[in-house]
Order: C-alpha cells, then structure tokens, then sequence
C-alpha cells in the first residue's frame, strides 16, 4: 500500500484529505507540526509527501529543503495559499516536484498524486552546506539564510571552493591555481578585488565575515 505523508495544521481540511485519500487505498500519516514532520522523515519512508507551506514551528519550505539535503528522494507536493511566481520559485527551488493552491478539489489532488507515483525516483540536486550558507551546485544558485544572492561564475567557483574546504588556509597562489582558469588574468590583486566583492554580498552587519585573511599566509573560510 501506498504510503503518504501529510503535513498539514488545518484541522478541518487535513481531516478531509485523509478520508479522502483511506478511500482511495492509500496509507496517511497526518501531522500538524513542522518540527514532528521532519521527525517523522528521518525515522520512516513515504511514497509521497504532501506538505503545507505554512505549520507551527517550521515552515514546509525548510522541511522541503532539509529532506532534500539529507539525500531524500520521495515527491514532495506543496499545498499553499500563496500564488506568485516567486514563491512558486521558491518551492520549487527548495526541492518541491508539483504545487496545488488551496483551495482544490480532492480528485485533483489525486490525479496529482498519481502523476507524482508514477515518476522514477528523481536524483537530488548536490547542494553544499555551511551554517547558514548553501550552494547547489546543478543550478549554480547560492543562498544566505534562504535568500538568494546572485554570483558571478568565479564568485561561485571561489564559494564551492572554500565552502567544500571549511577552516583551511590556503595561499593565494593555491587558490588561483585551484579556482581561476589558466587562460584568464589572475594575480594576488585579481584574488583581492573579487573577495571585495564577494565580501560585500555575503558578509551580514554584525557578524564577522566568513572569508578571512590569515596574516603572512592567505585566506580561510571559516563561519563565525
């Protein structure tokens, strides 16, 4: 029997889907709470995961977001109030596979769910992780505290680069050996200049900056 999971804090609509969905033969575990929905992914496996974008204690973007990069594969359909672009974007961007607005009606939303069954396991988008930082290396979007900030090819490189190596010195000279192209332009300044830059779009007011110059030797990642 199929097996599903249901994270959704409405009473009366979560009620509703899984009468629903026993009639259509299908196995529920409903859960209301954000933070006992990862619970339960980490501890079980489901067939298809339908997710509210809006639960008590975590929303279903950072469920969405933390199951895929801990290696999960299982569809992740998005229930949602929330209709623009951007924020159909955003759920896709975390690792969502369909989206229905609310409200729907429930045989579409079981023709979703067929549609989701019958898709092969999708590969997981490798995304690289650092506190509140995240690379995805397919896409090549980089993220600070889920908001997306636009890099430039070499930003990215030099991001991957450390990102992948946290708390490692490494001279300038390395790193334009191991980032930049043979082809292009590089120097110690070319190294300073874009740190500049990347500084100015990563670093936070208040924290110290992630990317640190080691005096006498070079530069390191290391979060504060």
């Amino acid at each position: 029997m199929t097996k599903i999971l249901l994270a959704e804090d409405d009473n009366s609509l979560g009620s509703t889907i899984v009468d629903w969905l026993e009639l259509e033969k299908y196995f529920v575990d409903w859960e209301r709470d954000g933070d006992m929905v990862l619970q339960l992914l980490k501890s079980y496996e489901y067939d298809v995961i339908i997710l509210d974008w809006e639960l008590p204690k975590m929303s279903g973007i950072e469920i969405c977001r933390a199951y895929r990069q801990r290696g999960g594969l299982a569809p992740i359909l998005f229930l949602t109030q929330r209709s623009t672009i951007t924020d159909k974007e955003s759920g896709f961007t975390a690792g969502a596979d369909d989206y229905l607005p609310k409200p729907f009606l429930m045989k579409e939303l079981s023709l979703r769910l067929k549609a989701l069954l019958r898709r092969p396991p999708q590969i997981v988008e490798p995304i690289v992780t650092c506190g509140y930082l995240e690379l995805h290396l397919e896409t090549h979007k980089f993220f600070s505290e889920g908001k997306e900030i636009k890099l430039s090819p070499i930003e990215f490189a030099l991001m991957e680069f450390f990102m992948k190596n946290p708390g490692t010195v490494f001279s300038a000279e390395a790193i334009l050996d191991r980032v930049w192209p043979s082809s292009s332009t590089r120097s110690p300044e070319t190294l300073r200049t874009c740190f500049r830059r990347l500084r100015q779009k990563i670093d936070i007011d208040g924290r110290e900056t992630p990317i640190q110059n080691v005096h006498g030797i070079g530069y390191k990642f290391e979060l504060p």
